[in-house]
């Protein structure tokens, strides 16, 4: 039962980061497009492929409702813009083919492995940016056996999820002379397809949990043992690997104490009952506040967990150097701005929770780890 209600719990979460996030994504995604409309109308002039057709790619990244959809239509959305694409699905340090498109032999990217120390793929991976280079710079293997396109350019993309590498697509102009290669059109075309590949997951997520579900279930909040989105490479990775990743999660998961986790139970004890209420902070505070004060809780540990989940490594380094605010500020301060969109204007907003989970969570109840550019 107990398991039950925190996977409920977890799922309510996700529906209120999807809630406060979609502002922003759309807000995100009508910049990329206002910024690469230009580039696509000009590219028509030339001859090249317009803003009606990254239009058409666009909506086909839209409409796909599944994850393979979606990654489908992103590859089928460079052919105006690409000869040849390939995706490259990113793992445990190496970058694996998934499909592509224009090629001789398509098939024969799936499962090519792309030397990830090739100067341009190096590159995209370390700064997470778009990379041009020549094919000089691109792995000699794969040049060798695809070939190497007309016009002597490549071009790397990451594909980005949360704020990390989880593919690259390779474009070029193709073997023949008449290929096209617009590169604002698939950094924007990637762009999208990254952040509705987010959108479109946590939609998933937070319809898992039907309203009448919700109130038949106490909530418990606990720290997060998964990212709050799904990975569309997960079933990609071999069988090993993924029995790896899974092991060490479990490993680095905290476990949640006792004093933070509150289990309603209708067979309790009335002496339970009694000494509930000399636990519970907010039982002095109104029904509505009270409910207001714990979502707002644990809204801020959801947040906070997420940011230490996929930053392991920085909050370790951190904890030793006295630096952890500085290097994780960029993530603090979103977790800051999302939790104060939702909660910065409400009764929970005295309980400065965000704060008190970077404190307990991050720094693990020792401020001065932070170091002196923090300020609670």
């Amino acid at each position: 039962m107990i398991e039950k209600n925190r996977i409920k719990a977890i799922e309510k979460a996700i529906a209120g980061v999807l809630e406060s996030h979609l502002p922003e994504l759309q807000k995100e995604l009508a910049k990329h497009i206002h910024e690469s409309v230009p580039a696509a109308e000009s590219s028509t002039e030339a001859g090249g492929a317009g803003a009606a057709e990254l239009l058409k790619a666009v909506s086909a990244i839209y409409a796909g409702t599944t994850q393979k959809e979606i990654l489908r239509a992103l590859l089928d959305g460079t052919a105006p813009f690409s000869g040849r694409a390939a995706l490259f699905v990113v793992k445990s340090g190496t970058a694996k083919g998934w499909q592509a498109r224009g090629f001789q032999n398509s098939d024969g990217v799936k499962d090519f492995s792309l030397d990830v120390e090739s100067a341009t793929v190096a590159q995209a991976l370390e700064q997470r940016n778009v990379v041009s280079g020549r094919p000089a710079e691109m792995d000699p293997k794969f040049t060798e056996q695809f070939g190497a396109p007309v016009n002597e350019k490549i071009l790397v993309l990451p594909l980005l999820l949360k704020d990390k590498v989880a593919a690259l697509i390779y474009a070029d102009a193709g073997t023949t002379t008449d290929g096209a290669f617009d590169e604002s059109a698939l950094e924007l075309l990637v762009k999208t397809t990254g952040t509705w590949l987010e959108v479109a997951s946590l939609r998933k997520q937070a319809g898992k949990e039907s309203p009448a579900e919700s109130e038949s279930h106490s909530a418990v909040p606990v720290a997060v043992k998964s990212p709050a989105y799904s990975d569309p490479f997960a079933g990609h990775a071999p069988k090993h690997v993924m029995a790896a990743e899974a092991s060490a999660e479990a490993m680095t998961t905290e476990a949640v104490t006792a004093s933070e986790v509150v289990v309603e139970s209708a067979t309790s004890s009335s002496a339970a009952a009694a000494a509930a209420p000399a636990l519970d902070p907010f039982a002095n505070m109104s029904p509505e506040d009270a409910d207001v004060h714990r979502k707002a809780q644990r809204f801020a540990r959801l947040l906070i967990d997420e940011v230490k989940l996929y930053n392991q490594a920085k909050v370790s380094e951190g904890r030793k150097k006295k630096d952890l605010y500085d290097r994780l500020k960029e993530d603090i301060e979103k977790s800051r701005s999302t939790f104060n969109k939702r909660y910065g204007n409400t009764v929970a907003a005295s309980g400065d929770y965000l704060n008190h989970e970077i404190v307990r969570s991050l720094a693990g109840d020792d401020p001065s780890v932070m170091g002196s550019n923090f300020h609670q």
